[in-house]
C-alpha cells in the first residue's frame, strides 16, 4: 500500500476508535459490560498498531455487536439478561 493509502487507512481507523470508544462509555449498561466492551476496543486498538486493516475489520465486527444488541457477558456469567444455560423458556434447561 503507498503512503498516502496508508495514512488515510490510519486517519480513518484513528476516527472510527475515537467514536467507539464514546459511543461504548455512553451505552446504558451494567458497568460489568462496558468493561468487557473497553477491553475488547482496546484489543482492536493494539492490533492496530500491527495490522491497521485487520483491526478495522475487527472493529467494523464488534460494532455490529453493539448495534444489534449482542454484548460481552458480565464476570457474573449474564448476558442479554440471562445467565449461562438458560434459554429463555420457562422451566426449559435446554434442549430436550
Amino acid at each position: 500500500m503507498d503512503s498516502d493509502g496508508q495514512l488515510e487507512l490510519y486517519d480513518r481507523l484513528a476516527a472510527r476508535l475515537k467514536e467507539a470508544h464514546t459511543r461504548v462509555r455512553t451505552l446504558q449498561v451494567p458497568e460489568g459490560v462496558r468493561v468487557a466492551l473497553t477491553r475488547k476496543l482496546l484489543v482492536v486498538t493494539a492490533a492496530s498498531k500491527h495490522d491497521p486493516a485487520d483491526a478495522e475489520r475487527r472493529l467494523a465486527r464488534l460494532m455490529t455487536d453493539i448495534d444489534e444488541g449482542r454484548f460481552p457477558a458480565e464476570r457474573g456469567g449474564v448476558r442479554d439478561g440471562r445467565r449461562r444455560g438458560e434459554t429463555g423458556a420457562a422451566g426449559s434447561d435446554g434442549p430436550s
